[in-house]
């Protein structure tokens, strides 16, 4: 089985030189035909070919005997196919395999496999990779599910496919993401139509072009860049899989500390430019103190203290202030972020403060009429003019509000997304507060600062999802960060508790006999109305095909999801069962995404106002609804919730002086990864803690539950696998930026990267 690793072919003329900045179309074994389809997934030159490395490995020097397999885990095996067979079920047809060694066998199947016909010969050698599981027909026998499958060369290959075997076994073989499109032949562009076309191209590339300074280098032990790539596509013999999985080779971690520095130096590079800039130097006499007196409902934590403390010394300074306020479930930010606009307002300008929903805007709202009452003139007459502006409202309460917001009659303007609207024009905006900064697009949170004067305003930026400091170190590396993480005093921990359905009858007694006490509950659904009945039982519908190597997202984990379809409830159906059934004689209030304005701020006040005992909702209830006498929170099917999700909904009671609980009611089918969700639920109320474990389930691109469009597109880091070497890239691009140990044709070069990188790759903008 073992072969001699590939070695570049000698006994051709050279070709003309290729350079990291030659279109993909010159390269040999593409075309202008492949290039098209290259351009369309972000490859258009030898550079970016060169960056599209492999996302994992397989170990084909010392392939895995089927004998030591073990159930549950991931192998690479490489046999002999012994027979081939399409099975047509009831449900869908499978296609089967049987690869052998010896006399030892595996059975792999594919399932809806109708595709695989004709592909597999007996005698053929394959290499397969997937998780292993025992075989339910045979004891001691294995059988692996969708297995990712490679051909291989057999020992009377001729041509290309002779010269080109030493890249396909005996070795360490890289596995690349498939780039789609296929050669003239029919052939995928996935991992050995990229093994050959990179041993080609690593031959003919002069020597990278280096974007580290020599002094850098060697201090941190890196190696060069083209050496680097080398190793990286084609590892050396000698070197270890497991180094390689975790990027702990000499080569990767050159890759990824370049990568994370050029990216921690732009936006240390954004920071300082944001110091150059016009801001607003805000005055704190007398007046401010005497304000900021006025409003405390209670006397501040430290937390709070040294937060405010912290944006306060922002605000004075003549530059721009840019921060993150970050802080869990109850912390208070919002009375923080009001304190903060007392300042603007006491210097005569204006604050706006932005947020995702409608229900959490006019929360907002409300809160900040309450809090703000309490502040008056000499006269008597209220401080602060406050005006709330939504998509929702009338036409001509929309004109009336933006014709107070331009002529300066209002101090204090709270909205959605309507705020951007052209419309909008203010007459002199001084702080901006973006609350759940994460739901809107950067360059929403820079159309609100371009609405501002000559003088740019103060940027405040609030989140109640903690967010792990690796993705604070990418998405917001450009701001400063305050961190709220006391609580105010009388919150008390609330009681987290699984339930299993089955045993729902006693959470409905506990609910029932919380209302009799006079408290309020709420209860969470998944889904509005319907359920998913249409589902098919099994659900493969979007697996790829398996010899396309497709590749998890970067620094997302593949969802580990149930085959098995369970049939949710939803927050319509309940309402109408719960009144009818176990919840019978109390007053359910129904409250989701569907309702208009008008129809959720009617429901949420008659809740706030006890009217109603138990609100049925769906998520929409994650964030800024405040009812201190709520002391229980039921999340129906928890296990369907992200950890972050299900940390918000838990902070929505807890807010009075009484015990509360949150239950977590399960179905029938809870996966692995839901299990571990559930347990952090119920050990840990630490948002930072949880916010670190849902990271790593989820990975950064699904954390937040949508895309983030804030967040970097990687070629190479991976911010699960990458934190050590990310926070030595923000030190180092730190320290660059004050003093670059680094020639002056380098601190050029280095100039250069950035300016042509830094749009392209990570897809930042100046916001």
């Amino acid at each position: 089985m073992k072969t001699q690793p590939a070695s570049p072919r000698t006994s051709q003329p050279p070709r003309e030189t290729q350079t990291f900045a030659t279109d993909v179309k010159f390269v040999k074994g593409v075309g202008e035909r492949i290039a098209t389809a290259l351009r369309e997934r972000g490859v258009q030159t030898v550079e970016d070919l060169l960056y599209h490395l492999p996302f994992r490995y397989e170990d084909r020097l010392h392939p895995r005997h089927l004998r030591e397999l073990k159930p549950g885990e991931m192998a690479s095996v490489i046999g002999e196919v012994r027979g081939a067979a399409l099975l047509r079920t009831k449900k869908m047809p499978i296609f089967e395999v049987t690869v052998g060694q010896g006399l030892d066998t595996v059975k792999c199947l594919w399932f809806r496999g109708t595709y695989l016909q004709g592909k597999f010969k007996a005698g053929q050698m394959v290499a397969l990779y997937g998780k292993v599981e025992a075989s339910s027909s045979r004891a001691g026998a294995f059988k692996m599910i969708q297995p990712q499958f490679e051909f291989l060369p057999d020992a009377s290959a001729t041509g290309e496919d002779a010269e080109f075997a030493g890249l396909e076994v005996g070795r360490i073989v890289p596995v690349y993401e498939s780039l789609g499109g296929t050669t003239a032949w029919g052939a995928k562009l996935g991992s050995k139509w990229l093994r050959r076309v990179l041993w080609d191209l690593l031959a003919e590339v002069k020597d990278a072009p280096e974007t580290l300074p020599l002094a850098l280098r060697e201090r941190l032990k890196l190696p060069g860049r083209m050496g680097a790539l080398r190793e990286v596509h084609f590892p050396s013999e000698g070197t270890r899989l497991e180094d390689l999985t975790y990027a702990r080779t000499p080569a990767l971690r050159r890759l990824v500390f370049e990568e994370l520095f050029y990216l921690e130096l732009g936006l240390e590079l954004k920071r300082r430019r944001m110091r150059e800039r016009e801001g607003i130097a805000f005055q704190t006499g007398t007046d401010v103190r005497e304000a900021l007196k006025q409003i405390l409902p209670f006397h501040p934590t430290a937390a709070q203290k040294r937060v405010l403390g912290e944006i306060v010394a922002d605000m004075q300074h003549p530059q721009p202030m840019r921060r993150l306020l970050q802080g869990d479930v109850g912390s208070g930010k919002t009375i923080v972020a009001l304190e903060a606009a007392i300042v603007a307002m006491e210097n005569g300008y204006q604050a706006a403060l932005m947020a995702p929903t409608e229900i959490l805007a006019t929360q907002h709202y409300l809160s900040a009429r309450k809090v703000l009452q309490k502040a008056t003139k000499e006269d008597g007459n209220r401080r602060y003019r406050i005006t709330l502006l939504t998509g929702s409202l009338e036409p001509a309460e929309k004109k009336a509000a933006r014709g107070k917001i331009y002529r300066g009659e209002t101090d204090l303007v709270i909205g959605t997304h309507a705020l951007l609207e052209e419309k909008v024009d203010f007459d002199r905006l001084g702080l901006i507060v973006v609350d759940e900064q994460h739901r809107f697009g950067v360059q929403q949170r820079f159309r609100l600062m371009k609405k501002s004067g000559a003088a740019e305003p103060d940027v405040l930026v609030m989140t109640a999802t903690p967010i792990p400091r690796t993705l604070a170190l990418t998405m917001y590396g450009d701001l400063d960060v305050s961190i709220l993480d006391e609580l105010p005093p009388g919150r008390t921990p609330i009681v987290t508790r699984r339930v299993e359905e089955q045993r729902s009858a006693e959470v409905w007694d506990f609910v029932r006999k919380q209302i009799q006490a006079g408290r309020q509950a709420y209860v969470v659904y998944p889904l509005i109305e319907g359920t998913n009945d249409d589902q098919p039982e099994l659900d493969f519908a979007h697996d790829p095909p398996p010899e396309e190597e497709a590749a998890p997202k970067k620094g997302s984990r593949k969802k580990s999801s149930d085959l098995f379809k369970a049939k949710l409830k939803s927050a319509t159906q309940m309402y109408e069962e719960l009144s009818a059934g176990p919840l019978r004689g109390l007053h359910l209030g129904l409250l989701h995404g569907r309702l208009d304005a008008a129809e959720k701020e009617i429901v949420m006040a008659r809740f706030q106002r006890g009217e109603i005992d138990v609100l049925l909702s769906t998520t929409v209830i994650e964030v800024g609804v405040d009812v201190p006498n709520a002391t229980v929170m039921v999340i129906e099917h928890a296990e369907r919730f992200g950890l972050a999700q299900m940390h918000q909904l838990r902070g929505r009671v807890g807010r009075g002086s009484a015990k509360s609980y949150c239950i977590l009611l399960t179905g029938v089918m809870v996966s692995q990864e839901a299990d571990q969700r559930l347990d952090a639920m119920v050990r840990s109320q630490n948002g930072f803690e949880l916010a670190e474990i849902d990271l790593e389930q989820r990975g950064p691109g699904e954390f937040f539950g949508t895309r983030q469009s804030g967040l970097p597109e990687f070629r190479v880091a991976s911010l699960l696998r990458d934190r050590e070497i990310l926070e030595l890239a923000k030190r180092e691009a730190a320290s660059f930026a004050v003093n670059a140990e680094a020639t002056e044709e380098e601190k050029e070069t280095v100039r250069t990267q950035l300016k042509q990188h830094w749009q392209r790759h990570y897809g930042l903008v100046e916001a």
